[in-house]
């Protein structure tokens, strides 16, 4: 019977990591870019084109599908003629697995990146993700699966986060950022932790208070969490260096276009 729903659950995985959009996207940041801005800790979110990614982006009502993690040169490279493998990430169907940055080259991307983490935890957090490569996801929970065939279902906002990470289960850290979350975790280093304030008994003191933080479940963690994070900053490689908006080369043809009246346009039309 385990056998009969491993076989169904990697059938599954296969359909969910299949894109579903035919149109080709269109990168707003360069590959060349992203190499010249990312550093080892980062983490790449990106806007992902399968069925799977449908399914996170409504329940997680964000733009951002999956999230992997920048480890620069950490990993030598398989042959000189191949491209390093500079990412890793957790994928549904593959596991735990290190790829290209030309994997995403053709897709949105934003940089988030810890403020404050010194070198020896940033090497802490990129071994961690390291030493889990290989790992493979048993993928026998198959409702673990099925909630993601039914990408638009009418579930209430508050729910949507417990239902991503419904089960806990193998096909649940696959596709949550549950990976990265636990590395960040190793090294203390907060992400989005629930803050509970301890008031002052001090009758003199009854306007202070203290901040407690409380670590959130790994399995509960999204991309978006690292989006919205007060910890992470957002990195823009087309501004870093200085952006100057004249510099930039318009197609005055549509510009005209865009000048000529409503009626106009129509009489020329017709």
């Amino acid at each position: 019977m385990g056998q009969i729903a491993e076989r169904i659950g990697h059938g599954l995985a296969r359909f969910l990591t299949k894109p579903v959009r035919q149109s080709t996207q269109v990168a707003i940041v360069s590959q060349e870019q992203l190499l010249a801005n990312l550093q080892p800790g980062d983490i790449l979110l990106i806007d992902g084109n399968t069925r799977v990614s449908v399914a996170i982006k409504y329940l997680t009502q964000s733009t951002w599908s999956h999230a992997a993690l920048f480890i620069g040169n950490a990993l030598p490279s398989e042959s000189p003629w191949q491209l390093p493998r500079v990412l890793v990430e957790a994928d549904l169907k593959e596991g735990v697995r290190a790829v290209t940055l030309a994997e995403y080259a053709a897709m949105h991307t934003r940089i988030c990146r810890p403020v404050g983490l010194n070198d020896e935890d940033r090497k802490r957090v990129v071994d961690f993700v390291i030493a889990r490569l290989g790992h493979r996801y048993d993928l026998k929970n198959i409702f673990d699966l099925l909630r993601y065939l039914l990408p638009t279902a009418p579930v209430p906002t508050r729910f949507r986060r417990r239902l991503l990470a419904l089960g806990s289960g193998d096909p649940t850290r696959a596709i949550c950022s549950t990976l990265i979350a636990q590395a960040f975790e190793s090294v203390r280093y907060p992400i989005l932790p629930e803050i509970q304030r301890t008031w002052s008994d001090d009758p003199a003191h009854d306007d202070c208070y203290a901040e407690i933080y409380h670590i959130r479940h790994y399995s509960l963690y999204t991309p978006r969490d690292f989006d919205i994070s007060p910890f992470f900053d957002i990195i823009k490689p087309s501004i870093r260096n200085g952006f100057d908006y004249h510099s930039l080369a318009w197609d005055n043809a549509s510009q005209e276009l865009q000048e000529i009246p409503c009626n106009s346009v129509e009489e020329t039309r017709n």
